[in-house]
């Protein structure tokens, strides 16, 4: 028998045994009462899958066959599920119709959005290409930058570029958010790891070295917004909020009497780039180019040499033993890193900073540097420049090189009361300083190369002869600076309380070639005098008044007879 339901989706069809004489062998179908109909379907509501036996059940009570009740079921389910689908699509059409109404909106709201920034038009598809592109040049710039950095690292440690992200991110592990140059330093003393590991102590070494170099270029870059003006003398000095903000760091210095120093300088030098860079990564050089400054220097490992012929990219670790010309001021010590970028032909950076190296001596150091050092660069006539202010107009055609000294330093010892000012306020030790010593030197090494006639007619007639008296008198002047240094020293204070500056003695085995073997005892001290600089010095340059001050002349007259310019 065959069933099927009306458009309610209530009625069945009945089969009937009998029929018509004119319609027999035809089907025919009965709609079931209203009662049947509602009894399903509040039985449909509690359960829309009968079994067999609940069936059964209905078929007795509503008086109907156990098929018709399994189709009416069929039927029914499949009526609630087309209900069901039409009213998902339903909901779907009014959901997609007010998206594509809001898609109207926005596209109108678009043509009429203004740039938050200026207040101009949003850029066009021609600009936006644009935008893009500059942004893909620069990746590429980064990744190229990437890439060179990887290959140094590899020549640094001798291993391929894919080791070196293992052993950064190894070294790197356990340190804070610090800059690298920070980080690095700020482990207390741990060596042993490092010393198993000489390979990761270079990339530390390099990686320090290259923050150093990064935050240097930007001290470099201009006056704002690290510079300020000195209210007291007018120096350049960095504000240290506003560094602290940038560079925040942890202080390697944690007593009371640990300070600062900044400081920045510029001069005009009468020497080539390239052999300005030569000199500073030579030790030897070094010391000879600020005797006045450094009386010792070394090279402890030379992780990179740099390239032939500009020596971009070298890197040394190095050791440095500074001082100021008096026996009351302790010396400055320096475990330090320094690297020579060349940013463009002509131009090149040396970046300094200190490094957490196993000390020879076991005596810890009351200075730590940080990023330091000078940018060089050429000028049309073969000299070298060093600004102040590197705001510079369009058609200054001069080249610069400028000059940055930080340094972090712990006044353990307190200091001499004749040398307070001068030491606390940064310019004993400061970009002042080397400036002027480096100008001074590259004037008296140009002389040297080309020494003028005598001013005087005297003994010394021939060029060689007047640049060995050149030459002499810058090694009397190096020796004589650094026997200023007094390590070692031995204290002879003075009774008298009005005039207590003291007497430093020092004792040292002389071994020097060209100097007489044996031990020298050298004594000095140091004193204030109600003088300018210019009139002590006009005193001690004149041979007439030389008997007054120099027991060797025994009182009897010195006497003029050459004089050699080294300067001007």
């Amino acid at each position: 028998m065959e069933l099927q339901m009306g458009n309610n989706g209530g009625d069945s069809g009945d089969e009937h045994g009998a029929s018509n004489s004119g319609n027999k062998g035809k089907k025919a179908y009965h709609r079931h009462s209203s009662q049947q109909i509602q009894q399903l379907e509040n039985f449909f509501k509690e359960c829309p899958h009968p079994d067999e036996k609940q069936r059964l059940q209905l078929s007795k009570e509503l008086g109907l066959e156990a098929r018709q009740i399994k189709f009416w079921f069929q039927n029914r389910r499949t009526q609630a599920k087309a209900q069901i689908e039409r009213s998902g699509n339903s909901v779907l059409r009014a959901e997609n119709e007010r998206i594509h109404c809001e898609n109207l909106a926005i596209r109108e709201a678009m043509k009429n959005v203004i740039c938050p920034a200026c207040g101009g038009p949003p850029f066009g598809e021609e600009e936006r290409q644009l935008h893009l592109q500059k942004l893909r040049q620069e990746n590429a710039r980064l990744r190229e930058e990437h890439e060179n950095v990887s290959s140094l690292l590899a020549r640094y440690i001798g291993k391929p570029k894919s080791q070196i992200a293992l052993l950064s991110s190894g070294a790197g592990s356990s340190q804070s958010a610090l800059p690298a140059f920070v980080q690095n330093q700020r482990m207390g003393n741990p060596r042993s790891d490092l010393e198993r590991n000489p390979d990761m102590e270079k990339v530390l070494m390099a990686e320090t070295a290259a923050g150093a170099m990064e935050e240097l270029i930007t001290l470099l870059g201009g006056n704002e917004p690290f510079w300020i003006k000195s209210p007291s003398d007018g120096r350049f000095i960095l504000d240290q909020t506003t560094y602290d903000k940038i560079y925040p760091r942890a202080a390697h210095f944690t007593s009371c009497n640990a300070r600062v120093e900044s400081s920045k300088d510029s001069a005009t030098v009468t020497m080539p780039g390239m052999d300005l860079v030569d000199m500073f990564l030579d030790p030897n050089k070094w010391v000879d180019l600020f005797p006045t400054i450094v009386t010792e220097a070394r090279t402890i490992q030379v992780l990179q040499a740099g390239t032939e012929g500009n020596r971009h990219g070298s890197l040394q670790m190095m050791y440095e033993q500074m001082h100021i010309l008096s026996p009351m001021v302790p010396t400055r010590e320096f475990y330090f890193l320094r690297l020579c970028q060349q940013l463009e032909p002509g131009q090149w950076v040396i970046a300094d900073v200190s490094y957490d190296y196993l000390k020879e001596s076991g005596s810890p150091s009351c200075a730590w540097r940080l990023p330091s050092g000078c940018l060089i660069q050429d000028m049309a006539d073969g000299f070298s420049k060093v600004f102040v202010d590197v705001s510079m107009s369009d058609n200054d055609d001069l080249k610069i090189v400028i000059w940055v000294e930080h340094v972090e330093v712990d006044d353990r010892i307190q200091t001499h009361r004749l040398y307070r000012d001068l030491i606390c306020g940064g310019s004993a030790y400061g970009a002042e300083r080397w400036i002027a010593s480096l100008h001074r030197i590259c004037e008296r090494l140009a002389f040297s190369t080309t020494v003028p006639p005598p001013e005087l007619g005297g003994v010394v007639t021939s060029p060689e002869g007047r640049k060995s008296i050149a030459n002499l008198a810058h090694r009397m002047m190096k020796i004589f600076c650094a026997s200023l240094a007094m390590s070692g020293k031995l204290d002879f204070r003075q009774l008298s309380e009005g005039n207590n500056s003291g007497v430093r003695v020092a004792i040292r085995k002389n071994e020097e070639q060209g100097q007489p073997i044996g031990t020298v005892v050298s004594a000095a001290t140091s004193f204030w005098l109600p003088l300018s600089p210019q009139n002590v010095f006009d005193f001690f340059k004149d041979e007439k008044s030389r008997a007054q001050w120099d027991i060797l002349s025994n009182g009897n007259p010195v006497h003029e007879i050459s004089r050699i310019s080294n300067g001007v």
